[in-house]
């Protein structure tokens, strides 16, 4: 191959692997928030479609002419540790996506009032745009959905149905079934080689998961990874997204070096969670802790620095700021509480301070 040919075949290959990134951070991209990423998934969109195919066993769709693309990731394993909205706001959000799909243009008062009559027509509780609450709630559900693309707000509300339908991400259609283990079951495998389940359930465990330990995954998946075959599909498909594989005694963590494929970051000081998380740390770095330790860690840490944290100052804040932090170590796989203790994790190493020596 020509000199010229592998610039190109390594351009194209860059290129992939950010596409393949951006969906991961962000699994709607539209041309009207990134038209330079959609731009780039719409050109890439075959060999992208096929890694989330082969190796995750996801759906990617791309619409060209409605400007955006979708990944469909599901899951076994729904993440409850960071909703997009509290239970009244996404009661809110599908009564109004519901609305909008009958009627895609409609003022927002004549919105307003139908969402009113569907939530007491469909027996919800009920929804009064007189309280205050209530018209919170139905203002950031259209900031939602407008930010998503799927509406615009102006004199009056313009929704984009076919968007709205891929706002969910399910194997069969909510009004089907009457759990959420029934709304995740991919009858897929039902009749696949299990090694086509190994790859998928590792993959979609390695890339969507901050640190995936061993404990924590099952006799067939240790068997794949472990296996000369499977940790050569792994370590193929991982390189192909443009991330690397570390793998220690305890478990697997995937590194983008270029934060691309990271929704949200640690450690990071954009919230006082989090840079009460990364002190908190240190405490569990001396050993196992309770939880009410940590809350008095926390409390001398807010009496210390009264002009921090204003919002965690009144009473009952420390114990607040305190589950908030130990909530982010958990998500992020650093530390776990069993029985009112809270240990750190192995992965939390990497942020532990060293002392240096001459």
């Amino acid at each position: 191959m020509s000199r010229t040919g592998n610039q190109l075949a390594r351009l194209e290959s860059e290129e992939i692997a950010r596409g393949v990134r951006l969906l991961l951070a962000r699994p709607l991209v539209t041309a009207r928030q990134d038209h330079d990423g959609f731009d780039l998934i719409r050109r890439r969109r075959e060999p992208i479609v096929k890694w989330f195919d082969y190796y995750c066993g996801w759906r990617v769709h791309v619409e060209p002419r409605a400007g955006y693309a979708r990944l469909f990731k599901t899951t076994q394993r729904p993440d409850s540790t960071r909703p997009v909205f509290d239970r009244r706001r996404y009661i809110v959000l599908c009564l109004v996506c519901a609305e909008l799909l009958t009627t895609p243009t409609i003022t927002l008062d004549a919105l307003t009032a139908r969402t009113q009559q569907a939530a007491a027509a469909e027996g919800l509780p009920p929804f009064e745009p007189a309280r205050r609450a209530d018209r919170n709630a139905f203002a950031d559900v259209l900031n939602f959905l407008e930010e998503h693309g799927a509406v615009e707000v102006g004199e009056q509300v313009r929704a984009d149905p076919a968007l709205i339908t891929r706002l969910l991400s399910a194997p069969v259609p909510a009004s089907t079934v009457d759990t959420i283990e029934d709304l995740t079951r991919e009858t897929r495998y039902d009749n696949a080689h299990r090694s086509v389940w190994q790859r998928h359930s590792v993959m979609r465990r390695l890339i969507d998961d901050p640190v995936v330990y061993k404990e924590d995954l099952s006799e067939s998946q240790i068997a794949f990874l472990t296996s000369p075959s499977g940790r050569k599909v792994v370590r193929t498909g991982i390189g192909l997204a443009g991330c690397t594989l570390e793998e220690r005694a305890e478990g697997f963590l995937v590194v983008d070096t270029d934060a691309i494929a990271t929704d949200t970051r640690f450690p990071d000081d954009d919230s006082h969670a989090k840079v009460a998380a990364l002190l908190l740390l240190d405490r569990l770095a001396q050993g196992p802790a309770p939880f009410e330790d940590l809350v008095e860690e926390t409390r001398e840490l807010l009496t210390k620095f009264r002009n921090w944290a204003k919002a965690y100052q009144s009473d009952g804040g420390a114990g607040r700021l305190a589950a908030d932090g130990i909530e982010l170590l958990e998500a992020f796989g650093l530390a776990r509480t069993e029985n009112g203790v809270v240990r750190r994790l192995p992965a939390a190493a990497r942020y532990a301070i060293e002392e240096l020596h001459d």
